[in-house]
């Protein structure tokens, strides 16, 4: 990124980016803290400086954690990405890991939807 387009990227308090993501301001201050945020930028007087980069980071969070994934793997992650290109096959095998673990489950949702299901028409044949 050139250093013109750091300057004028757009800039959010952390109040804004709990509004904008629904996580709360702790949970966005624990994020920093245990390694699952990136280095936020910080303003003149302290303030945490959040941009667009950080929001979509925040936006691939929730979808692993919408998966299942353990926080500790989300760290895991995150420093995977820190580290470097040549981290990539760890990352892969990571996301591999999980959309297995994540199929597993739909499945299982998936039987349990049609035993429900049957259930129900069992229920609305016998009115």
């Amino acid at each position: 990124m050139s250093q013109s387009l750091s300057l004028t990227q757009t800039r959010y308090t952390i109040s804004e980016v709990a509004a904008r993501t629904g996580l709360s301001q702790h949970t966005l201050r624990w994020y920093e803290r245990i390694g699952l945020m990136p280095h936020v930028d910080r303003s003149h007087s302290g303030q945490r400086r959040f941009n667009d980069t950080d929001l979509d980071w925040l936006g691939f969070v929730g979808k692993l954690r919408a998966t299942g994934m353990s926080v500790a793997d989300m760290v895991r992650y995150a420093e995977l990405v820190r580290e470097g290109e040549h981290t990539r096959g760890e990352r892969r095998e990571l996301l591999e890991r999980t959309r297995r673990e994540v199929r597993a489950r739909i499945t299982e949702l998936t039987d349990a939807l049609a035993v429900l299901d049957y259930k129900i028409d069992m229920y609305a044949s016998t009115r």
